[in-house]
């Protein structure tokens, strides 16, 4: 098999037992990778209405089609479960080196299922595949871990922290310590099973269709990336908090917990701030031309990752937090804890306008010696660690911002989208950006169709942002396009410069001539599409296709995009149609039977009746 290993590990905790399956081909192609095949297993093996903590739950970690092989950005893996956070699919995506290290074990995917009665850690490399106890790591954060598993075990480590552990909604899944698939609670799903760490040391080489043409099409796009004003420019010197000013200057900064969406102080936070103080170099991920990563020096003299535009604004801007040691600390508790920043940081700001209004009390918070008043550095930093123990009130803000608001009886305050918070972009200020807030399957998030790319940066070209007039297409299109580069095992921010013919080439010249330019975006399609029907399995249906009610009656209070509202009533129903979905939402027989996936009609029937 060309690009992919030809082999998946099935795992069962319960029995302490692993088996190898070969990966059917014709599927892997159909479906490309990682995601794909994920959801894929997750529809076919796992009944609807588990409990996501239960043992029917499945713990799927998967690698693309071009992950491990020669091409920029190839380093990426997805963890894919049904989320404890939201009851949706779970599709969490990480860079770092440890996807290439597993699959070069010769494995394309791994399947947990059961429950283990104590702590282990699964060990792979190029011969060995072992259930190891992990009691001496259980309760260590993630740079412990790691040093520890480095010392028994050689390889790269994915791992859990205490968060994970114990049973946060907002726990991730982490590997090269501050690399982090974040979202939807999937580090609470490896918690769950008591499965603390994955060791993998491969050393196999992906085998290529075709060398030539693959060396050929490397030298290529790294020079399209580089040459790029974004991918080789903006991100390589200042990582992704290059966004933070030009955000701003939007007016689509959310700022206390979106009350406001624009601020005088952003560039104390931005990456031009973080460049010329704290950071010491930039880092990359496995093959990677870009080089976003950030390492930076603590006031205290520490080493450690940097943040990302994501996390400067969910512990800054969002808590009306002006300091960078503040956000580094913070982000750093959240890599050694295991939790995802965004929602962390964002959960924080909903208690303090909870506080502000006088939702929380003093009393509730009295025994914690920390205060939720906005602009508390000491505050925040408290909190962030007090949701990784999951200690005092830090145990019920580690169940997220919408539990947290729904508790105080004022679920509005939470700016959330099916229970996960949504991220650093005023969806008021651009229209179809927030339209894929509304219908994404995992929740609010920002990642899986930016469109900030073309409302705000341009590409593939500018769109008015205010304007609704074709984004419901647009960003259909985005959606699709980064389930195939999600699937394949490529990093999104290489749109930045490349386009759907380029991920066209770099598929067929490691896999084999399989794709053209409409059957690879459709393939993209066709995951989205059995993602929604996961969903409506699981309830999930077109009446969590919203947005928080602040974003659609409340205008922008200052800044540029003063005044606006989200049209997502209007948006909607156009989404619905250049999808091929019915007026609830749900996929017609005949836009399955197109995708190929006829097979799973019986919950399109279901939804009908």
């Amino acid at each position: 098999m060309y690009g992919y290993m030809g082999k998946l590990l099935r795992v069962d905790l319960t029995n302490r037992k692993v088996n190898t399956e070969n990966l059917d081909f014709e599927v892997s192609k159909k479906y490309l990778g990682s995601r794909g095949i994920g959801v894929k297993i997750m529809m076919d093996e796992v009944e609807a209405g588990i409990d996501p903590f239960s043992e029917e739950n499945k713990l799927i970690i998967a690698t693309g089609g071009l992950t491990g092989a020669p091409l920029p950005t190839s380093g990426r893996y997805m963890v894919i479960t049904k989320s404890p956070l939201t009851g949706t699919i779970a599709i969490s995506n990480s860079g770092g080196h440890w996807g290439p290290k597993f699959k070069a074990a010769g494995y394309d995917l791994v399947i947990f299922e059961g429950k283990s009665e104590k702590p282990v850690y699964l060990y792979v490399d190029d011969e060995t595949v072992e259930i190891r106890d992990a009691n001496h790591i259980w309760g260590k954060t993630l740079s412990e871990t790691t040093e520890i598993l480095n010392q028994e075990a050689k390889g790269k480590v994915l791992a859990i922290g205490p968060a994970g552990e114990k049973l946060s909604l907002l726990g991730s899944v982490m590997n090269d310590i501050d690399r982090a698939a974040g979202r939807g609670g999937v580090g609470a799903v490896m918690g769950s099973k008591n499965l603390k760490a994955i060791v993998a040391n491969g050393t196999k080489k992906v085998l290529l269709y075709d060398k030539n043409k693959t060396k050929e099409v490397t030298k290529l796009k790294v020079k399209t990336l580089k040459e790029d004003p974004v991918a080789g420019n903006g991100l390589p010197t200042y990582g992704s908090a290059v966004l933070v000013n030009i955000i701003n200057e939007n007016g689509i900064l959310p700022v206390k917990n979106f009350q406001q969406s624009y601020t005088d102080d952003a560039d104390k936070i931005s990456g031009e701030s973080l460049k010329e103080g704290p950071l010491l170099k930039k880092s990359a991920c496995f093959a990677c031309p870009i080089g976003c990563g950030r390492v930076i020096k603590t006031k205290d003299g520490r080493v450690i990752g940097g943040p990302e535009y994501e996390t400067l604004w969910s512990f800054g801007s969002n808590c009306d937090i002006y300091d960078l040691e503040t956000i580094n600390i913070s982000n750093e508790l959240c890599n050694e804890y295991g939790m995802d920043t965004i929602s962390v940081g964002a959960t924080i700001a909903a208690a303090m306008e909870l506080y502000e209004k006088g939702y929380i009390k003093y009393e509730d918070i009295a025994e914690d010696g920390l205060s939720l008043k906005w602009g508390d550095k000491d505050a925040v930093i408290g909190w962030t660690e007090k949701m990784g123990k999951r200690e005092g009130f830090g145990k019920k803000l580690s169940e997220g911002s919408a539990r947290l608001c729904e508790y105080y009886g004022a679920p509005e305050i939470s700016m959330s989208v099916k229970k996960q918070e949504i991220a650093a972009y005023d969806p008021r200020g651009v229209q179809g950006h927030g339209l894929t807030y509304a219908v994404n399957n995992r929740g609010g998030c920002h990642i899986k169709g930016y469109m900030i790319s073309p409302e705000i940066l341009g590409y593939p070209e500018k769109l008015d942002r205010f304007s609704i007039e074709g984004k419901a297409a647009y960003t259909k299109i985005f959606l699709d396009l980064t389930a195939v580069i999600d699937a394949i095992g490529l990093c999104v921010f290489t749109t930045f410069g490349l386009g759907l013919p380029d991920y066209v080439d770099m598929y067929n010249a490691v896999v084999g001539d399989v794709y053209d330019n409409d059957s690879l975006l459709q393939a993209g399609e066709r995951i989205w599409n059995l993602e929604k029907l996961f969903n409506l399995r699981e309830g999930i249906d077109s009446s969590q296709d919203k947005l928080p009610k602040r974003l659609l009656k409340d205008p922008i209070s200052n800044g540029p995009s003063k005044g606006h509202v989200h049209r997502l009533d209007e948006l909607l129903p156009e989404y619905y149609s250049v999808r091929g979905w019915d007026e609830q939402g749900v996929p017609t027989e005949e836009t399955l039977e197109k995708l190929g996936l006829s097979e799973y009609k019986k919950y399109v029937e279901k939804e009908m009746a």
